[in-house]
Parts: structure tokens; C-alpha cells; sequence
């Protein structure tokens, strides 16, 4: 490997770490690539194999959790070693990197926290019957929850769909009317 390719390496695997130690949280493996891909402009394969490297130097952990949805996901953070690792090698990351690093985690965890604070499901309760719940949560704890009745499978998705692009609108309506302030 040439001395340019060893130097993007180390950047690229610092990044990461800059990245999970500002979070300061668990993150999901693409929500972390949408992090990382405008500041070093790196494909996914690529990216995948930076983080089973850090993975398998114990620099980051990573473990499957299963969400709301029955799907799989792969969550990562760093570990202490990474934090050490980190605080001995940032300086191989230039300062425009971590500009464009500390801007991305300001824009994008807005959009990440606000996908994840927004929840809905339906269940069925009969072949013409569905409750639907929906959730706001902040900070691990729902701060919001409404169930209703829907009459059927399309209903309980319309409803689902429409809590999930506009509950940021909808729960100040409800609160205000539940509080008599409108």
C-alpha cells in the first residue's frame, strides 16, 4: 500500500472514531454511513470494511438489535480503546474534515432523531378491524401516544403514513385542544 493510500486509511478509520466519539451514542451501520460519506466521499464497500477493521480491533463494538419492525439492525459505538485510539492519532485528520464531520453530525442528527422519535403501527384485531398507535419519543421516553380505531387495512396505513410525515403538526394541535388552549 503507497504512503497516499496508508494516509487516506488512517483518515478515513479516524473519522469514524471522531464521528462515534461526538455522537456519543449508538448508531445504526447507515445512519453512520450518511455521516461519513459527505466528509470523505467514500463508497459503501469500502466503508464496510473500514468498520469491520475497527470492529475487529476492539476500537469500535457492534452488536444486532431488533427494531419495531421485526428487522435486524446492526448498531455500532466506540469503546474506550477507541477513544484512546482516537485522542492519540486525531491530528491525521484535517481540519477541514472535522469542520465538515462536526457540521454533518449537526445536520444530519436532526434528520436521524426526528425519523427515530416518530412511531407507528398498526395492529389487526379482526379482518375489518385495526388499532393503530402513534408515538412521539424524545430521549427514549414517548412524550406522545394516541391510539385510535381504523376500519381497514388501508385506513390504519393512511393514518400510519400520515402521523409519520406530520406529527410535528398534529401533536401541537391535540395538546392544545386537550389543554382547553387553543
Amino acid at each position: 500500500m503507497d504512503e497516499i493510500s496508508s494516509n487516506s486509511l488512517a483518515e478515513d478509520k479516524v473519522s469514524i472514531l471522531y464521528i462515534l466519539n461526538k455522537l456519543d451514542r449508538d448508531i445504526t451501520e447507515s445512519d453512520l454511513y450518511k455521516f461519513i460519506m459527505p466528509i470523505n466521499n467514500i463508497n459503501y464497500f469500502y466503508y464496510k470494511q473500514i468498520l469491520s477493521d475497527l470492529v475487529d480491533s476492539k476500537l469500535i463494538e457492534s452488536y444486532t438489535k431488533d427494531d419495531k419492525d421485526e428487522n435486524k439492525k446492526t448498531i455500532y459505538k466506540i469503546t474506550s480503546e477507541g477513544k484512546d485510539s482516537l485522542l492519540l492519532t486525531i491530528d491525521v485528520l484535517p481540519g477541514l474534515k472535522k469542520l465538515k464531520a462536526d457540521t454533518a453530525l449537526k445536520n444530519e442528527l436532526s434528520n436521524i432523531t426526528q425519523e427515530n422519535s416518530i412511531i407507528t403501527e398498526y395492529i389487526p384485531e379482526n379482518e375489518h378491524s385495526y388499532t393503530v398507535k402513534c408515538k412521539i419519543i424524545e430521549n427514549n421516553q414517548t412524550i406522545f401516544e394516541v391510539r385510535t380505531f381504523a376500519g381497514s387495512n388501508e385506513q390504519a396505513k393512511l393514518i400510519s403514513e400520515n402521523w409519520k410525515i406530520n406529527a410535528y403538526s398534529i401533536y401541537p394541535k391535540v395538546l392544545s385542544l386537550l389543554t382547553g388552549k387553543e
